[in-house]
């Protein structure tokens, strides 16, 4: 089986040996990916923030592989606080609108204290 990879240039990417996403016989799978602004490198204070950028790390990579959010067949968001999941509640119905995957939240703790969520998809191809 043949595996393509793509590498965002995350700074995470490098210390903890993974990719942000990989294309395997047809699916992609998108590592978890947080809200930093990929222009500025920061770590914006809100969630909505956080996962307007997260959807944007997320959707850069899988058009790496021709594929969008419409292809996105599996999504697990992970945030340290349950109730500030509502907030992102509109920007999902935004990029997911009238396609929305099979989703699953979890609350836990994350890799660092200013990361509100963290979200990973896995999709088909076109």
């Amino acid at each position: 089986m043949a595996f393509r990879r793509h590498f965002s240039g995350g700074p995470f990417e490098a210390k903890l040996a993974y990719c942000r996403a990989l294309e395997a016989d047809g699916w992609i799978f998108v590592s978890g990916s947080t809200g930093t602004d990929p222009e500025t490198g920061e770590m914006p204070h809100g969630v909505v923030a956080q996962c307007r950028n997260t959807l944007g790390t997320i959707g850069r990579a899988l058009a790496e592989f021709g594929a969008g959010f419409g292809d996105v067949v599996r999504v697990t968001y992970m945030l340290p606080d349950r109730a500030d999941f509502e907030a992102c509640w509109p920007v999902l119905q935004e990029v997911f609108g009238d396609a929305p995957p099979a989703a699953t939240m979890i609350e836990c703790g994350l890799i660092s204290p200013a990361m509100k969520i963290e979200i990973e998809v896995t999709a088909k191809a076109p």
